[in-house]
Formats: structure tokens, C-alpha cells, sequence
């Protein structure tokens, strides 16, 4: 992440910041001994703030009782977040307009009023954040975009004017002004007191896959929910003809957050309301939109600026040479199409497998080879199967007509040719292009949604299966894992034995050094294990500090169960785990047990296993302990009782 230096960029006293009372605030929050009277005495002062604040109290809140006192609302919202919300309200108010004349400042409040309530509902389905201080988050995402206005009317102006497909925006910002948006709201955000991960997610959520966060971990999750909410915002401002691009995507990520189409729906629907809400409380566009559902059963609405006349490549193929100048100057002068054209079947074959037009029009009587073999030889291959063909003839009898279109015709014009008959079936023929080519972008829309909707699920049963802070099979993927073992060697009649194995005074490590530190212990010792298991040890997590090996093989007696589990037991008191200032040394204990002929079901084996980790524990850890034929064994002290 680059941050701004606005000092350097001779910026700082440029910079969009809240005045009055949103500033008075800012500079009470930073007093640590600050009180709640305190801040309703500030925003107290100004009316249309404390309405806002209680109105947002009242929104988020899922009590029936109704919020209707200042206190009430900061003690609901939390301090951090009425501050961020009173700086969003204030900057709102100050920059309705500007003197940027291409930087639309009505838009980008009502799209950061929909990120802001899309981010809030996002998240409240998870633990990650106050759905508060996501809302203040989508309210100031895009901050920069409006500094860079603020700042650089004239220069932002002409970059907007000179904007394009081929670039984002970041880009031509970064290559007229020498920082981007993105820069910029970091900056922005840090001075005004946004907490770290929020600045770092921000910066990210227009392009989460740069942002290089651990999967699963909380930054990552809240950048990609960021994301998702700013696409909800670009739906929500696109026009109806645009809308279509964006539903694809969307579902798509609803999905992977386990959100049906239907789910889906409703969520956005109740975004947009709350949109309207908000939008008549700070006097902010925001456009009424039919319900998802009805968006995404639509037909594809087209935009205003649709040409009809979209140029096409067209091969005519004639013998006649004042047809042939007749047609192409009314297809290529005229209607603006791309025109080649051929002397008889032959030619047009050899010059179709080079261009692959999307429209033939062809004489049906030619030298060499006529339009109905011609024809027949294009359907025949796999593009061609998409060709729109008119035949021209001067024919009129019904039997040739009907042969013609059993051939794969699609259309026909009899000669002399009547312009304006000749238009109408071109516009046919365009049209089916059209249809042809929206078919394919939805064809291959599908094709990428279900492949990503298979990556998906791919993601969410290892996620399922896995344990995210060791990396570790979880415990649902040690209970499959133990019976498909069981199964296995009672059909093979190999061997098979299990260890459970814990971490020695474990609630000691997280008390003494927190539990981020103890985390960390547990991610070095899940590495040992993977480092010193052989090829069919199986590790698991299945629960705190607890973990389970399986081992299937025909060396599976005792005796090597128990040199393996001695191995693993000394390796791990010999660590010196390092961490932050702290230096943390520890031990494990473990038991083991091998499946007897006497035991019915993994059940048992479990139960045994289970009773040999409880004996090392309790007869002073640090130990391996085997249960064998209905007795323990203290490992280490005999281990060649074990053989």
C-alpha cells in the first residue's frame, strides 16, 4: 500500500476536511480521557447531525424500542464510529458542488451512499466489524476521487474528459497528478484516525486480488466485502441498459457467501430502500429501481446510443458486375458495412475461410460452383453453422425456393434487386447478428460463472475441511479420514494405529502472552508435524491446542508407533519459538493406540487413544503413553514393553 505524501505533492492544506462541529469532534476524540457528555454536548450544537446520528442509531439497531436521545445513539453507534459518521455528514454537507465541471459531485455522493449501506448490511451477517464503522468505510472509499476535484478542478476535469476502457482511472490520475485516488483516501483516512485495517482494506476493494491478504484472514474478508458493496453501488447508479453487466458478477458473490439468487435479492432490495431513506435525509440522489428479480428476468434494455447500424463484414458473391457494384455501394457506402466480394462459389469459399463474414449474399447461378453448393459447403463447417445467408435469384418458382432454404438459406431476394426490399432483409439480417452475438456473450458469461462457481465450491469444501490458522485438516476431516482408515485396513488387513496429541499447559500461553501469540505457537507446531511426518502421517486439528495423527501402513505395531510419536514429542521440546520479544519453550503430550482385532469400530479405537493422552497428562505431560491390550503404558519408561 503507497500512501500520499501530501506534503510533498504541496497538498496538505488542500485536502477536503470536515469544518465546525465534525471538526470539533475530531479534536475532543483525540483526548484519551473523553467523555460521552462530552460528545453530545458537541453534536448537540448541531441539529441536523443529531438527527442523522439518531436516525442511524434507529436503522442499524435490531431493538423494537426507539432510539430517541443523542446518548442513546453514541452509546449504540460506539465513539469511533460516530466520529467517522460525523465527518462523512460533514463532508457531505460542504461539497455538494465544486468547481471540477466534468466531476459529477451528486453521483459520487449517491454512490457513496449506497457503498456505505450496502457494506453495512454485507457485514452484519458476519462478526468482522461494527456494521457502524463499515458504513463510515463505504462513505469514504472513494474520498480521493473528490480531493483530486477539490484540488485539481481544472486538471481532473480535462483527465475525466480524456477517460477510456483502455485505462483506469488510477492510472490517468497517477499519470496527469503524480498520485492516485486510491493514494490519496489512505492519506486522508489516516489523518482523520481510521483504524489501520480499515485504510489498508479501503485502498484495496477496487482491485481485491492485488491486495496479497492470507485468504480467510479479516482484512481479506473485509476488502472483498468492500468490494461486493461497490459493485452493489454501481448497479444501483448505472443505467438500465448497464445493469445487465454488473447482475452476473454479483450473483456470483453472493453465492459465495452462500446467498441463493433469491437471498440475494432480497438483500439488495433492502439496500435500495435504504438508499431512498437516506438519500431524502441528506438530500442526496438516489434512483427508485425495480426489484432485483424483475432486473435480472428482463430483457437486456438497449442503450440510447445503440447504433442499428453496426458495421458487419459481408461477402456478396456475384458474376454480374453491375449487381455487384449496385450492392456493395448500398452496403458499404451507404449502410457502413465492411464488404468483400468473390466471382463465383469457389472463390467465395477459399475467401470466406479467410475472413469468416457474418453475412453472405450470393447468386444462385454461377460458374464453377453456384450459391446452392456454395451454401451447403459453408454449413457444413462448424463457423459456418452461424452464417446469416440471403440467396439472389431471379427464380421465382415455389420448389426452388423451398430447395434453396432446405439447403440453409436464410432469406432471399429475387432479382432485378429493389433497393429498399434489399434493405429491410439486411436489417433482418442484422438483427439476427445481434441476437447471435448476444447469445454468445451470454453463452460465455455462463461458461465463466460456472467455472468460477466450480472454483467456489472447490474453495468452500477446502475451507470445510480445513483448519485456517494451522492449515491443518480440521476435525470433521479427521473423523472422514479415521473411519475411510478403519475401512480401509479391515479390507487390506493392514495395520493401523492413531495419536492424539496436546499442547502442555496451553491456557498458561494464552493468558501470559495473549492469544495472538499463541496462534503463533500453534502454526509452529502444526509446521513440525508437517516437517517431521512421514509419507502416510496424517495430521489433524481437531480443536484447540489438540491434534490427531493417523498411520496406515504394515509397519503400523507399536513399537514403530511409539518411536515415531518419542521423535515428535523430543523435536518439539527442543523448539525455541521466537516470537515478537518472547521466547516460548514447550512440550506436548501424547497418546497412542494400535487397532486390535478385539475392537468393532473406530469408536473404540478413539476411546482407547483417548484414554492413553489422558494418562500422559495426568501422570505429569510431556509423555507418550500407549494403550495395549486393555492396559497404558508409559512409553517413556519402557519402551521396549511396547514391542
Amino acid at each position: 500500500m503507497k500512501i500520499a505524501d501530501t506534503n510533498q505533492l504541496g497538498i496538505s492544506k488542500l485536502l477536503p476536511t470536515p469544518s465546525g462541529i465534525a471538526h470539533a469532534l475530531m479534536t475532543a476524540c483525540r483526548k484519551e480521557n473523553v467523555t460521552i457528555t462530552e460528545i453530545t454536548k458537541i453534536i448537540q450544537t448541531d441539529p441536523a447531525l443529531s438527527g442523522r446520528l439518531i436516525k442511524k442509531a434507529n436503522m442499524a439497531s435490531l431493538s423494537t424500542r426507539k432510539i430517541t436521545s443523542v446518548p442513546e445513539a453514541i452509546t449504540r453507534v460506539g465513539l469511533n464510529a460516530v466520529k467517522q459518521l460525523a465527518m462523512g455528514f460533514s463532508l457531505i454537507d460542504q461539497y455538494h458542488k465544486g468547481s471540477c465541471s466534468r466531476f459529477d459531485y451528486q453521483e459520487f455522493w449517491s454512490h457513496s451512499l449506497l457503498m456505505a449501506i450496502a457494506s453495512q448490511e454485507l457485514v452484519k451477517s458476519t462478526r468482522l466489524c461494527s456494521p457502524d464503522e463499515l458504513f463510515a468505510c463505504g462513505l469514504m472509499a472513494r474520498i480521493g476521487c473528490l480531493a483530486l476535484a477539490t484540488i485539481y478542478p481544472e486538471k481532473y476535469s480535462k483527465l475525466l474528459e480524456n477517460q477510456s476502457p483502455d485505462s483506469t482511472l488510477a492510472e490517468l490520475e497517477k499519470q496527469y497528478l503524480q498520485t492516485n485516488h486510491h493514494e490519496l483516501t489512505a492519506a486522508i483516512l489516516n489523518n482523520y484516525g481510521f483504524p489501520k485495517i480499515f485504510v489498508e482494506s479501503i485502498y484495496y476493494h477496487e482491485t481485491p486480488q492485488e491486495s496479497c491478504f492470507s485468504e480467510g484472514s479479516r482484512p481479506y474478508q473485509i476488502v472483498h466485502l468492500l468490494y461486493m458493496a461497490k459493485l452493489i453501488a454501481d448497479f444501483g447508479v448505472s443505467s438500465a441498459s448497464e445493469q445487465n453487466q454488473f447482475t452476473s458478477e454479483l450473483i456470483l458473490l453472493g453465492g459465495k457467501m452462500s446467498l441463493d439468487t433469491e437471498s440475494l435479492g432480497f438483500l439488495i432490495d433492502h439496500i435500495m430502500n435504504d438508499w431512498q431513506t437516506w438519500g431524502e435525509l441528506l438530500k442526496i440522489p438516489a434512483t427508485e429501481l425495480p426489484p432485483f428479480h424483475k432486473i435480472i428476468t428482463s430483457p437486456v434494455v438497449r442503450s440510447k446510443n445503440a447504433e442499428d447500424k453496426a458495421s458487419l463484414r459481408i461477402l456478396i458473391v456475384e458474376d454480374d458486375p453491375s449487381s455487384l457494384i449496385l450492392i456493395e455501394e448500398l452496403l458499404s457506402n451507404t449502410l457502413g458495412h465492411t464488404v468483400f466480394s468473390a466471382v463465383n462459389g469457389k472463390a467465395a469459399l477459399s475467401l470466406s475461410l479467410k475472413i469468416q463474414p457474418h453475412i453472405v449474399v450470393t447468386d444462385w447461378l454461377m460458374p464453377e460452383m453456384d450459391g446452392l453448393k456454395l451454401t451447403q459447403s459453408l454449413r457444413a463447417t462448424d463457423w459456418g453453422q452461424n452464417l446469416y445467408i440471403i440467396m439472389m435469384t431471379s427464380l421465382d418458382d415455389e420448389e426452388e425456393i423451398i430447395e434453396a432454404f432446405d439447403a440453409g438459406v436464410d432469406d432471399y431476394v429475387t432479382k432485378p434487386i429493389n433497393i429498399r426490399e434489399f434493405r429491410a432483409r439486411m436489417r433482418a439480417a442484422g438483427h439476427y447478428r445481434k441476437l447471435q452475438e448476444s447469445w454468445e456473450r451470454d453463452h460465455e458469461q455462463l461458461k465463466h460463472f460456472a467455472a468460477e462457481l466450480a472454483v467456489t465450491n472447490r474453495k468452500l469444501e477446502h475451507i470445510a475441511l480445513t483448519d485456517m490458522l494451522t492449515e491443518l485438516p480440521n476435525r470433521r476431516a479427521g473423523t472422514e479420514a479415521l473411519t475411510k482408515a478403519w475401512n480401509d485396513s479391515s479390507r487390506s488387513n493392514q495395520k493401523m494405529y492413531v495419536i492424539l496429541i496436546d499442547i502442555d499447559h496451553f491456557k498458561t500461553i494464552n493468558d501470559t502472552y495473549g492469544h495472538a501469540i499463541g496462534d503463533q505457537v500453534l502454526k509452529k507446531v502444526a509446521t513440525t508435524f508437517r516437517a517431521i511426518g512421514r509419507k502416510n502421517d496424517v495430521f489433524f486439528r481437531i480443536g484447540g491446542e489438540e491434534f490427531m495423527a493417523i498411520h496406515l501402513n504394515d509397519d503400523s505395531d507399536a513399537k514403530s508407533a511409539v518411536l515415531f510419536a518419542e521423535r515428535l514429542r523430543q523435536h518439539v521440546a527442543g523448539l525455541q519459538i521466537s516470537i515478537d520479544s518472547f521466547s516460548i519453550q514447550i512440550s506436548i503430550s501424547l497418546g497412542i493406540a494400535i487397532k486390535e482385532q478385539h475392537m468393532k469400530n473406530e469408536d473404540q479405537l478413539l476411546s482407547a487413544v483417548d484414554k492413553a493422552l489422558y494418562a500422559a497428562k495426568k501422570t505429569g505431560r510431556n509423555k507418550t503413553c500407549l494403550y495395549i491390550h486393555n492396559k497404558i503404558v508409559d512409553c517413556n519408561r519402557c519402551i521396549s514393553q511396547c514391542a
